[in-house]
């Protein structure tokens, strides 16, 4: 699943990203494009759960597709 996310302007946010998807999808791959804005998570195991740890990172996230 990929998630357009909006905030992330250094790898510092991008580590923030991942280590938020990680708590909540442990076992998943997580690939940030930080120039894109976008988070691919791989299995995600819910969109809302996913954005909603992005969120508590403070950033703002939309699952695409």
């Amino acid at each position: 699943m990929e998630f357009k996310v909006e905030g992330m302007t250094c790898g510092g946010c991008a580590e923030a990203v991942r280590r938020a998807v990680r708590k909540v999808a442990p076992e998943a791959a997580v690939e940030v494009d930080l120039a894109g804005g976008r988070v691919a998570v791989s299995p995600a195991p819910d969109a809302a759960a996913v954005a909603a740890a992005i969120a508590r990172a403070g950033f703002t996230a939309r699952a695409l597709g």
